[in-house]
């Protein structure tokens, strides 16, 4: 009887012909894997054509205009809690109003948080837009050379800041103009805007809070205290050196 587990043994020509169905069966898998890989390439490139070309042609988000944004700014005053603009006057004793500091004085010396004016460090700070609190020694030589300054509170938050970051980052409105957080917790309360207020507006002597972030109200403030003023707004400020450079 025959044994059931044995294999019978293949001919010359059947082994022959399963070594060939078993070479056009690798050769299938190559070439299916191999087109597999160029579909997933295509895709890929594909895909990050799509990316590119969606990054280009996307619709930018409009920019606010200056004059629209001045044509809002009494309105935005009163919508954003602003107080009326104060005049500080100058530090004492007066003579120290204008001083070079090598070190920094304590922030409750100065008469207002924050400060207009004072005992300063002799470089000036840079027109811009910071995300963390700058030296404010050196942005307060900046209001010398008339500097206004946007300070709002670390916990401030909403489109309203987004707003007024974007927009200074523009030359034709941020280029004498300092946006940044009021931060300086190792201060004490003069560290902190005052009255639980979101937004400080300043320019040399003149200081202006407000409740809330607000483009236009920060607008309206420094059109016109910023020196030079933007486009042919008056000059509001008293900077004892308006328009020199920071």
């Amino acid at each position: 009887m025959a044994n059931p587990t044995s294999k019978q043994r293949l001919t010359k020509a059947e082994r022959k012909e399963e070594a060939r169905r078993q070479r056009v069966e690798l050769q299938r898998k190559m070439a299916r894997s191999k087109r597999n890989r160029r579909i997933s390439i295509a895709l890929v490139v594909v895909l990050v054509a799509g990316v590119g070309a969606y990054a280009l042609l996307r619709p930018k988000p409009a920019e606010a205009d200056p004059q629209d944004v001045l044509a809002a700014a009494p309105q935005a005053v009163k919508a954003a809690g602003c107080g009326q603009v104060q005049n500080v006057g100058p530090f004492q004793p007066k003579g120290q109003d204008r001083a070079h500091v090598s070190a920094a004085i304590q922030l409750s010396e100065y008469p207002s948080v924050p400060p207009t004016s004072g005992p300063h460090n002799p470089i000036p700070l840079g027109a811009g837009v910071y995300t963390s609190p700058p030296a404010i020694d050196r942005a307060i030589h900046s209001l010398e050379h008339g500097a206004a300054i946007v300070w709002y509170s670390p916990d401030a938050s909403g489109p309203e800041l987004d707003k007024i970051k974007t927009f200074y980052e523009r030359s034709e409105v941020g280029s004498r103009v300092i946006v940044a957080p009021y931060d300086y917790p190792d201060q004490g309360a003069a560290g902190t805007l005052p009255g639980g207020a979101q937004m400080a507006l300043v320019a040399w002597h003149h200081l202006q809070t407000c409740a809330s972030p607000s483009l236009a109200a920060a607008f309206g403030f420094t059109s016109s205290y910023a020196a030079p003023p933007f486009g042919q707004r008056q000059y509001e400020g008293n900077a004892p050196e308006a328009g020199a450079a920071f």
